[in-house]
């Protein structure tokens, strides 16, 4: 895939910066090629709340300027959630049954024309709108 948006879900952005033994380094693989083929990372406001609790709870520090220069140093364009952005996911909500936070951000990716939603959640493959690929199966 090349020059391409790719939505980034929070589950690959904790891998990275939380270097899980499971898929941290093959997450690092992953986003590194995806970024050598001029690929755009975005993500939504939703992956700040939900990646930045643990840090914030045990008052890590190096963990929460840890996200924020990933973020930085990716040009990860981090979208607001508008209304726009809400009724579309309580359509998804109500076609798919997805959790709300997973709804936003797929509807995030959509109306922001992304052409893949990188997560680990196996669920999110049944969404018929974007091609969702989980870390866990992307071939490397």
């Amino acid at each position: 895939m090349r020059d391409s948006k790719i939505f980034l879900d929070t589950s690959p952005l904790i891998y990275l910066l939380d270097s899980d033994v499971n898929f941290g380094d093959k997450t690092n693989k992953i986003l590194s090629a995806l970024a050598r083929d001029n690929n755009q990372f975005v993500s939504s406001v939703i992956t700040c709340t939900e990646y930045l609790v643990v840090p914030y709870r045990s008052n890590n520090q190096p963990l929460i300027d840890a996200f924020w220069e990933l973020v930085a140093d990716c040009g990860m364009i981090l979208y607001p959630i508008t209304k726009e952005i809400a009724l579309k996911a309580a359509d998804i909500r109500a076609e798919y049954g997805f959790k709300s936070m997973d709804s936003l951000q797929l509807a995030v990716s959509c109306i922001e024309g992304c052409q893949l939603f990188l997560t680990n959640d196996k669920q999110l493959r049944r969404f018929g709108e974007i091609s969702c690929v989980t870390v866990e199966e992307w071939a490397m």
